[in-house]
């Protein structure tokens, strides 16, 4: 197994339509899977699609760890998945905005608005055939991941570009937030107790 380099926005490998797999079951495809998982684990990734290791094919991986979970009542933790030629359907007409991240556009984040509920349909390596339902966060990732396999990043998503930002400059807005509601409240206590 090896670490894959990961391809960043503006690369053309993630622009472009990726091809369907003909056999899901081939050797090279089990080695491509193996270094996808150990990559995806490497950087601490939820989710990687195969043109995201300069590799045009319709292969995603993902899991939903248990820390996830909770965050949205129909959040559930998902083992390790491999989806081969995934297929996406959506499921009602309700939507949800959320953060979103993805390894390729390292350090930056986005408000993407997604269906809550999905089924996705893929092949597994060994040949079989798997189809759930996904809601919240787990309807995200899959979205998110298909996405890449049709040469489309997040902030394609995005509506609003005012919510599209360097992770490290929304950490030092909220601390700074943060530290004026702490002084404000503090100011506020002195002077109920000065009264």
């Amino acid at each position: 197994m090896s670490i894959l380099k990961i391809a960043r926005m503006g690369h053309p490998v993630l622009q472009m339509n990726a091809e369907p797999v003909e056999d899901p079951t081939a050797p090279e495809i089990r080695r491509l899977v193996a270094d996808m998982v150990e990559t995806m684990a490497d950087v601490g990734g939820t989710g990687l699609a195969a043109p995201q290791v300069h590799v045009p094919l319709r292969v995603v991986t993902f899991f939903v760890s248990g820390h996830r979970t909770g965050e949205d009542e129909d959040d559930t933790a998902v083992p390790l998945t491999v989806l081969i030629n995934p297929e996406i359907e959506v499921i009602g007409d309700e939507y949800e905005e959320a953060w979103e991240a993805c390894l390729s556009l390292p350090g930056l984040t986005g408000a993407v608005e997604r269906p809550h509920r999905i089924r996705y349909r893929g092949v597994t390596l060994s040949g079989e055939v798997i189809e759930r339902e996904a809601a919240g966060f787990h309807a995200r990732v899959v979205q998110h991941e298909c996405d890449h396999l049709d040469g489309v990043l997040y902030p394609m998503r995005m509506e609003d570009l005012s919510k599209f930002a360097f992770v490290e400059e929304i950490v030092k807005a909220r601390e700074m937030a943060e530290a004026e509601e702490q002084a404000d409240n503090e100011a506020d206590d002195e002077a109920a107790e000065a009264e």
